[in-house]
């Protein structure tokens, strides 16, 4: 009877919206209700249709099935728990999750929200997973199309920090900008079978991040959590300020004293109230000035205030400068001579200036890692600040002997470290600034990729290598990057590759040519030997290296749901297209149409050769690095001749190949020979989620 009498509320709800204009009165009738329950519902948000802006502020308070009554977003099932005038408004979600005991999985619940007008804010939000054999992934189709996620894993909760997302029993990454929905899919690797006894189940969700602090507790406990609370970016209609400005009539910064600020977060302004004034500025007598006597007050308490946060904040900067290896940092730098100058030690104020105090319009790079900035020094030089999320202090002395081995790296090919900053809760990285972006940007956005010509990839191809060659074999202890992917090697306004973050490295013992580590990576360039046997050796990042190759040959992607889900992993796909004498069925036809069969088949059997499973028949990075340098020089002695080392193959693959006619046509008139038109490579290149962060 209950569902009966609320789906007549509804009905006749959307009959009232049907009839209603697209934009109601700007100003609310006398009348309207400004509280559900217990919430608080200021305009230009209502609950009927006088009362509201325009229905998408429409508020639905639902006091049949409640008590006291509970309000939700338009018509729909998604609970407000508070709006704010600021732009923001808080909402409850679902809890993803999948419990098993030991005959196998037992219950599975999925997650989704879906909005028709506001953003889910990527600013406030982490998608979060929880569990110690957790793989979670989330998408979204409206707004922006993403598809992002993590791995959590741990043996036992003696590796679980509580308060930390790092990957070890709860991992997070960050939401884009302007999406408006999202659904979160969740499974496990084993079954939860390892860790039954201590976590049965595996969870994920997207939670306003002040909102969720981790515990051990969680792996247990969060079975019991079925919602939480996700922040949403609400703004007025699709224009800028200075659109709706010139529409008076429609315009909804209605308070004689407010001001209009663009979105940060999708299309849409929101009004505020100027500086000395408070209060509602959609109304017309909705912001009112702060009398004098309570003004000197503010001022007075502000003032006193400010000095005693002054005095704990100097304090609680000395504590995490010793904290996080400050006075260890100074020592080490003080027995290597030169380094002084190298690594210079920030202090906080420094990079608040250089960052305008962390502005988000100085955001270049997000991601389950952390934050990074571009900044300006007081000399005018230009950096990357990476503002890591979480801090390990049993990693501290590991942290500060990576700082002091990077801080002396001069490749020409690798981000230079500058230095860092240890007064704050979690260090502070400087680097110098790359202006051109990804290697990923440049291959999977079509415009860029038009640029990136086949010369220019072997460029890049190789550059990399020899830094990562130098870092295996040149530095001493030796360094695994343990996360080579396109993102993670930058480009200079020449092309020039910089390889980048070196978040995961791990130094080498003199002594050691393997180390036993957490698995840390990113799906679709983790080495399969290492993910199963936590053996992580120089040639972790060989694998690495061959699915970059084969992203710059295909212009596919390392993961993607695009492709069959046999073809999904590109590593698999690459090598199995090639032992099928398939690999120009699948070659980015820009690179087929510039390089020789020769050269692509050359690269396309080195990139082979590198994502071996078997970690000991792969190639060492100063193999990979001679074997690329051996093919430029090649196209540099002689680039009008087809450069192919292995005739007969290539003749195989020419016969093989359906569209190839053009192609002999274009090899002809390389040879001076007269030809017809080039043709028939249309059809050759098939179509290409996002790689998976992997939550650190």
């Amino acid at each position: 009877m209950g569902c009966a009498i609320l789906l007549v509320q509804l009905t006749l709800i959307g009959a009232i919206l049907a009839a209603t204009p697209t934009t109601a009165a700007t100003q609310p009738n006398p009348g309207c209700a400004t509280t559900c329950g217990d919430l608080n519902i200021p305009f230009p948000f209502g609950t009927s249709s006088d009362c509201y802006l325009d229905p998408s502020f429409l508020i639905t308070c639902n006091e049949t099935h409640f008590n006291p009554p509970r309000p939700f977003l338009r018509l729909g099932t998604i609970q407000v728990l508070n709006i704010s005038l600021d732009g923001l408004m808080l909402v409850s979600s679902n809890v993803a999750q999948d419990c098993y005991n030991q005959s196998g999985l037992v219950e599975r619940r999925p997650a989704s929200l879906k909005l028709s007008s506001f953003f889910i804010s990527n600013t406030l939000n982490k998608f979060t997973a929880i569990g110690c054999d957790t793989v979670a992934v989330v998408l979204g189709t409206l707004g922006e199309n993403y598809t992002t996620g993590c791995l959590s894993l741990c043996d036992h909760l003696g590796s679980v920090v509580n308060q930390s997302c790092s990957g070890v029993g709860c991992c997070q990454t960050a939401i884009p900008q302007a999406a408006r929905d999202f659904s979160v899919g969740i499974a496990s690797l084993n079954n939860h079978s390892l860790v039954q006894d201590f976590n049965p189940c595996g969870y994920a969700f997207v939670v306003e991040e002040a909102a969720f602090s981790f515990s051990s507790l969680d792996l247990k406990d969060l079975q019991k959590r079925e919602t939480v609370p996700v922040v949403l970016d609400w703004a007025v209609g699709n224009e800028t300020c200075e659109e709706a400005m010139k529409n008076s009539s429609s315009y909804a910064c209605q308070a004689l004293h407010s001001q209009c600020l663009n979105s940060t977060n999708g299309p849409g302004y929101r009004c505020s109230c100027t500086s000395g004034y408070e209060g509602n500025p959609y109304l017309i007598d909705g912001c009112q000035g702060i009398s004098i006597g309570l003004l000197a007050i503010v001022v007075g308490s502000s003032w006193i205030y400010w000095i005693l946060r002054k005095r704990k904040l100097i304090k609680l900067r000395e504590k995490f400068f010793q904290q996080n290896g400050g006075i260890m940092l100074q020592q080490q730098l003080s027995k290597h001579e030169g380094s002084v100058e190298t690594a210079r030690i920030f202090t906080a104020e420094d990079l608040k200036k250089a960052t305008n105090n962390y502005d988000e319009s100085r955001i270049v790079g997000q991601g389950g890692f952390g934050t990074v900035y571009k900044g300006v020094l007081s000399d005018d030089r230009i950096v990357a600040i990476k503002k890591s999320k979480i801090s390990d202090q049993t990693q501290i002395e590991q942290f500060i002997n990576e700082l002091v081995v990077l801080s002396q790296i001069n490749h020409r090919n690798v981000v230079k470290l500058l230095g860092c900053c240890l007064e704050t809760e979690v260090p502070l990285l400087v680097y110098e600034f790359i202006t051109n972006g990804t290697l990923s940007d440049h291959i999977h956005n079509e415009d860029r990729a038009s640029l990136l010509s086949w010369e220019i990839r072997l460029k890049i191809a190789a550059e990399a290598t020899g830094a990562l060659s130098y870092l295996h074999s040149a530095t001493s202890p030796a360094i695994i990057h343990r996360d080579i992917k396109c993102t993670n090697i930058l480009l200079d306004n020449t092309y020039a590759a910089k390889v980048s973050d070196f978040g995961a490295s791990r130094l080498v013992p003199h002594d050691h040519t393997q180390l036993t580590t957490l698995v840390q990576g990113t799906f679709g360039y983790l080495d399969p030997e290492y993910f199963h046997s936590s053996q992580l050796t120089e040639k972790s990042d060989v694998y690495s290296f061959g699915v970059v190759l084969a992203e710059l040959l295909t212009g596919e992607k390392a993961i993607s749901f695009d492709r069959s889900e046999n073809n999904r992993n590109l590593a698999m796909y690459f090598v199995s297209s090639m032992k099928e004498d398939q690999l120009f069925q699948i070659l980015d036809t820009r690179m087929v149409n510039e390089g020789t069969v020769g050269q692509l088949n050359e690269v396309a059997k080195l990139a082979r050769k590198c994502l071996r499973i078997v970690g000991e028949e792969r190639p060492t990075m100063k193999e990979v690095a001679m074997e690329l340098e051996g093919i430029i020089r090649m196209m540099d002695r002689h680039p009008w001749i087809e450069v192919d080392l292995y005739p007969e193959e290539t003749e195989q693959l020419l016969n093989q190949s359906l569209p190839l006619d053009g192609y002999k046509d274009r090899v002809a008139s390389h040879n001076g020979c007269s030809t017809s038109k080039t043709t028939g490579y249309d059809s050759m290149r098939d179509q290409i989620i996002v790689p998976l962060d992997d939550g650190r």
